[in-house]
């Protein structure tokens, strides 16, 4: 494995378990409103996270590299809204999807397929999780941060589970 590729590499494993500390912080924030359903879906989402980061380790020594690991940023902790949550989410998977879309630019620069490869999933990932928080968002905004339609929807967000994609899918 090219040097520049194992560098990125431990960069984007800091990078998805710093994704991970988020979620979580985001669901004990869902918890301290007593939104059981809505903190459960972010820590799904930390546990997904983590896979994406294994996911990496995995094929750095796969492919003969060394992960090194670095001190995790400590997210924040100041949301104002069930919307903003939210919103935030959508604006930070946005960022992730910048950070894998830089990551297979490298791979092409460096001609390594296997790179590639392995991108695309997570290049698939990153679409199904931008839509997911928009369609969260879009959810919120039409039924409201207040009453039965926060009720239901913490509900419904209450039923995610974390299932790791079969080998061959993931």
């Amino acid at each position: 494995m090219k040097k520049s590729i194992n560098d990125a590499l431990n960069k984007q494993i800091n990078a998805e378990i710093y994704s991970a500390y988020l979620y979580l912080a985001m669901g004990a924030y869902f918890d301290g409103l007593g939104l059981d359903g809505f903190a459960s879906w972010m820590k799904v989402q930390y546990e997904e996270e983590m896979f994406h980061a294994m996911k990496f380790y995995g094929f750095v020594y796969e492919r003969g590299g060394t992960v090194t690991m670095e001190a995790i940023e400590k997210p924040g902790a100041d949301f104002k809204s069930v919307l903003h949550v939210f919103e935030e989410t959508l604006e930070h998977e946005k960022h992730v999807t910048s950070l894998i879309n830089g990551l297979y630019d490298l791979a092409v620069k460096e001609k390594d397929y296997a790179f590639q490869s392995l991108l695309n999933w997570f290049i698939d990932e990153q679409v199904e999780e931008e839509d997911s928080a928009q369609k969260i968002i879009d959810k919120i905004k039409l039924a409201g941060e207040k009453g039965p339609g926060v009720y239901m929807l913490d509900q419904e967000l209450g039923t995610r589970v974390f299932t790791p994609p079969a080998k061959g899918e993931a």
